[in-house]
């Protein structure tokens, strides 16, 4: 991207050291969580092992991304000032802590402890719904991006409280009382956030994000399958978890067949843009393909399997092996390649966007390494093609090591890539982005109250 996109207002977005923290965190839970699982090809690791590496990805690298993301950007796409800047740094610590102490207590089998680890990412994850909500609150009308968002933050709000309980099961009782089992309240759990809070954030990022890398518009065609897909992905959601929780398995069913309708007319739209680029393979392209192809042959898998048994924990993820095929290749490449751009775009927009024209200053995708880039993006998708195949195919132990191996050096390529760019062109580098910074996070006099930084309100 040779500039700022066209229609972004980047006069409202909070403190850069914000939204990177939210990112170098992520990332230290990425490495921590990748080579956990390259571990655990070769070795058995103690307590509950599995379930921690899986809240170690999903929450500490992709919803702390999100989180992130969606701080920085829904101010910048929807032209209002975020709510609250403190909440901002709140939402990360809390999180972060609560994560922290909750894998830590997975891991030696400390279970007493869960729920305070529980209790503590709770209040992050309903900060920053709060915070976020507020924000986006001001935007009208709604855009694609916008309604996606308001689903994956209601989605948020509710998978929170769930996990809560679910982690305070483990010692004493929280379901005896009510009608509803253990196993229910995961199955909702399970679902709300894997498809709910991330996937639809994953759906209303993207679509935005696509336009801004491919320079291409969507048609008539594309239009309608948009319009299907919001009729049928947000409604599949909200069915599939409330049939899963009342085990109420035709409801089941019919959310789960909404839901991959919506998100095989979505994947279709993704596809076509990509193939209608006018611009050429940059580090985002490369991995949105990836992207569409690993969501079109996990909706293949998942379509008989739900059918067939839409409220059996082994279809949790679809397939019963098929989840790295989501993880790695669908939510996995997504978040990054959009890092890949927006990790630049805000440190650009803080340290050269008001020298161009003065003085030759380098463009956004001039920040990064492109030999890491190529390189992490060939080890990742070999690693993690293998690592998803092998349960599919039955590859040789042999080869799964190999591709575990593979997916670890590929990630911490592209880990280092990041770190670079953040300790070459950030004003204070990484020390800077995780001190406090309080004197830059202060409240602005406008915050919160739907104007710019100059006194009028943003035009949408």
């Amino acid at each position: 991207m040779d500039g700022i996109p066209g229609g972004l207002r980047t006069d409202q977005q909070p403190p850069m050291a914000i939204p990177l923290r939210h990112f170098v965190l992520a990332l230290g839970f990425l490495v921590v969580g990748v080579g956990g699982s390259t571990v655990m090809t070769v070795a058995t690791l103690p307590g509950l092992a599995g379930l921690a590496h899986l809240h170690l990805l999903l929450v500490g690298w992709i919803a702390v991304t999100i989180m992130g993301a969606m701080t920085q950007f829904v101010p910048v796409w929807s032209g209002v000032t975020i709510h609250s800047r403190r909440l901002a740094v709140a939402q990360l610590w809390l999180v972060t802590a609560g994560l922290t102490g909750f894998a830590a207590a997975l891991l030696a089998g400390a279970l007493e402890w869960l729920p305070v680890g529980g209790a503590l990412m709770l209040a992050g994850i309903w900060v920053f719904v709060y915070n976020v909500g507020r924000t986006l609150t001001r935007a009208r009308p709604f855009d694609f991006t916008e309604r996606h968002f308001a689903v994956a933050l209601a989605c948020f709000g509710l998978v929170a409280p769930f996990g809560f309980l679910l982690a305070v099961d483990f010692t004493t009782p929280a379901f005896d009382s009510v009608a509803v089992s253990r196993f229910e309240v995961h199955l909702s759990h399970a679902t709300l956030a894997l498809f709910g809070a991330l996937l639809a954030t994953v759906v209303g990022a993207l679509f935005q994000l696509e336009q801004m890398f491919t320079q291409a518009e969507p048609d008539r065609l594309d239009e309608r399958l948009l319009t299907l897909e919001q009729l049928c992905f947000p409604a599949g959601i909200g069915v599939l978890a409330l049939g899963r929780g009342l085990t109420i398995e035709p409801v089941a069913r019919v959310g789960a067949i909404a839901l991959l309708v919506g998100l095989a007319a979505f994947a279709i739209v993704i596809g076509r843009l990509l193939a209608g680029a006018t611009v050429e393979r940059s580090p985002m392209i490369a991995r949105y393909w990836v992207v569409v192809s690993a969501l079109l042959a996990w909706i293949a898998l998942a379509a008989p399997t739900w059918w067939a048994e839409p409220i059996a924990y082994g279809s949790l993820f679809g397939h019963p092996d098929a989840q790295r095929l989501l993880l790695f290749g669908v939510f996995g490449f997504v978040v990054i390649g959009s890092l890949y751009h927006i990790v630049p775009f805000i440190i650009w927009i803080e340290r050269y966007s008001d020298r161009l024209g003065f003085e030759q200053v380098p463009m956004i995708d001039d920040l990064y390494d492109d030999r890491l880039e190529r390189g992490d993006f060939w080890t990742t998708l070999v690693g993690f093609g293998g690592l998803s195949a092998a349960p599919l195919v039955g590859l040789p132990s042999v080869a799964v090591t190999a591709s575990g191996v593979l997916a670890t050096i590929g990630v911490a390529l592209f880990v280092i890539n990041v770190l670079l760019t953040i300790h070459q062109h950030g004003p204070n580098g990484i020390a800077g982005v995780l001190s406090s910074a309080l004197e830059s996070e202060q409240e602005s006099p406008t915050a919160g109250d739907g104007e710019s930084d100059l006194g009028v309100s943003p035009d949408r």
